[in-house]
């Protein structure tokens, strides 16, 4: 049996400079009502850039909604439009100065897809090159470089939990390694 919600009415309730949340009540296969409150997001680009060292580009940010700095892979949002395969190259570029010879995409996961419609696209770079990084004027980071290997098992020992870094981190490795 195919389970569908029906769109009956939305209402939107807030409109901010990244999403927008909705109220949207929606007929259930049973027929009764319900509402869904939805945050639709433009989604993004995430990247594994691996050198001939096999180690991978991380950035160190602090997230505000949890109140501490996040290891994570090189990311961020799609703007208006954007083919995600050209927002991963501004992407690296802006917070790394990383350019890469190779893209290889790893797919898409829906970030949260109870309440969001975020959809994250990742990305395998490779044959790097050192540029100037160029960070938006609100974005602190810090570069760094660690073994991709260490990276995966800080990911299995929960030592990482940026949803994008841990998924992109094993994609990644299961590709170099031939997977």
């Amino acid at each position: 049996m195919e389970y569908v919600e029906k769109p009956i009415r939305r209402i939107s309730s807030y409109q901010g400079v990244v999403v927008e949340l909705t109220e949207d009540m929606v007929e259930l296969t049973n027929g009764a009502h319900t509402v869904r409150e939805v945050v639709h997001h433009p989604g993004g680009v995430c990247v594994a850039a691996v050198d001939e060292a096999g180690r991978v580009a991380v950035v160190r940010q602090y997230r505000y909604p949890f109140a501490r700095t996040l290891l994570e892979l090189p990311a961020g949002k799609l703007e208006k439009d954007e083919d995600p395969d050209q927002a991963v190259i501004r992407e690296l570029s802006e917070e790394t100065g990383l350019e890469a010879d190779r893209w290889r995409p790893m797919g898409s996961i829906y970030v949260s897809p109870g309440i969001s419609t975020e959809r994250l696209y990742l990305y395998l770079a490779t044959g790097l090159r050192q540029g100037a990084a160029h960070p938006d004027p609100n974005e602190f980071l810090d570069v760094a470089w660690m073994d991709l290997a260490e990276l995966v098992s800080m990911a299995e020992r929960d030592e990482i939990h940026d949803a994008k870094t841990v998924i992109g981190a094993l994609r990644a490795a299961r590709l170099l390694a031939g997977n």
